[in-house]
């Protein structure tokens, strides 16, 4: 593939955001700025190396591996309908420390669709630094990592066969600027799959004030779910479909506090005592917005429409 970039930080990109998304990782996984020593003691802990054991430093807050499993299922349900054959390109939008990207290129492999090439674009470059370290430290080789808005990608359009957001849809601003980028980067015929962990929201019910305690406004936006079919259809996105998470992401986020529960010690250990306790409140306060309706965890997957196809059929299915 041409057109990759090296490090460096973004041109384009509205300060702020940036360091506010920065200040607040910062605050909740204070860990991974001390990486070697981190992952030590989730070694330690979990008593795996790879990527399914070191995911939780950045995915602990809501869907975690099982996001991502279901992500890389539907790109492979993809994949097998449209009899893709080759080794695949993929990226992430909003990678973050990496965890998600690694995890996720692992998954593929395991489901019969092997990555070729995997980018991680992430707007912070502190975050940008940890991730390329751990991707070397852990031989993933085909991982690049690229610091750069979600909406300015400083790779060719056409390029990828696979973007995927893994629960990064709050921290993006302009969440319609995002998918037309996804939609720019994507072949005709590739494949958009992203989870809508505490992003998406009824027509007419805004997250509770309990809810912003610790999501607040301006690291985490949301988007009422009209809006999101419609910032689809603008990106030129058909075969939209919506698979609703409620009852799977109530009982995900029940079995997620219970570990923070009964292990405690070992998590304060890891986190720290503020960010274990900034982590239950997270889920707590996530798990009351799905049991009340206000927010709709869900899957999303769509594809690019293939030259000279009408674009025009982007109603959502939902199974």
């Amino acid at each position: 593939m041409s057109g990759v970039p090296g490090p460096g930080a973004p041109s384009a990109e509205v300060p702020e955001q940036r360091e506010t998304q920065y200040a607040y990782h910062r605050e909740l996984f204070p860990a991974l700025h001390d990486w070697e020593r981190t992952e030590r003691s989730i070694v330690e802990f979990t008593g795996e190396t790879g990527p399914s054991g070191l995911l939780g430093l950045d995915q602990m807050g809501h869907f975690g591996p099982q996001g991502c499993d279901l992500v890389a299922d539907a790109v492979r349900d993809r994949a097998v309908r449209a009899a893709w054959s080759a080794p695949v390109a993929v990226c992430e939008l909003g990678s973050g420390f990496g965890g998600a990207l690694r995890y996720t290129v692992d998954r593929l492999a395991s489901v019969g669709v092997p990555v070729r090439r995997a980018f991680g674009v992430e707007l912070v470059a502190e975050h940008v630094a940890v991730s390329r370290r751990i991707s070397e430290r852990h031989g993933f080789a085909q991982v690049t990592e690229v610091c750069a808005s979600a909406t300015e990608v400083p790779l060719p359009g056409g390029s990828l066969d696979v973007v995927v957001v893994t629960g990064s849809m709050p921290h993006f601003p302009d969440p319609g600027a995002v998918l037309r980028e996804a939609a720019r980067l994507l072949r005709p015929g590739g494949a958009l799959a992203l989870t809508e962990e505490v992003s998406l929201t009824p027509a007419s019910a805004p997250p509770s004030p309990e809810f912003r305690r610790t999501h607040p406004e301006g690291v985490f936006f949301t988007t009422p779910l009209p809006d999101r079919l419609r910032q689809l259809a603008e990106a030129g996105l058909t075969d939209v479909a919506r698979r609703d998470l409620t009852p799977w992401a109530v009982e995900l986020l029940a079995e997620r506090l219970k570990v923070v529960r009964l292990f405690r010690g070992s998590v304060a250990g890891i986190y720290g005592e503020a960010a274990t306790d900034l982590i239950r409140e997270t889920l707590l306060a996530a798990r009351a917005e799905y049991r009340d309706g206000r927010l709709l965890p869900s899957l999303i997957t769509a594809v690019r429409a293939a030259a000279g196809s009408d674009t025009q059929d982007t109603r959502c299915r939902v199974p």
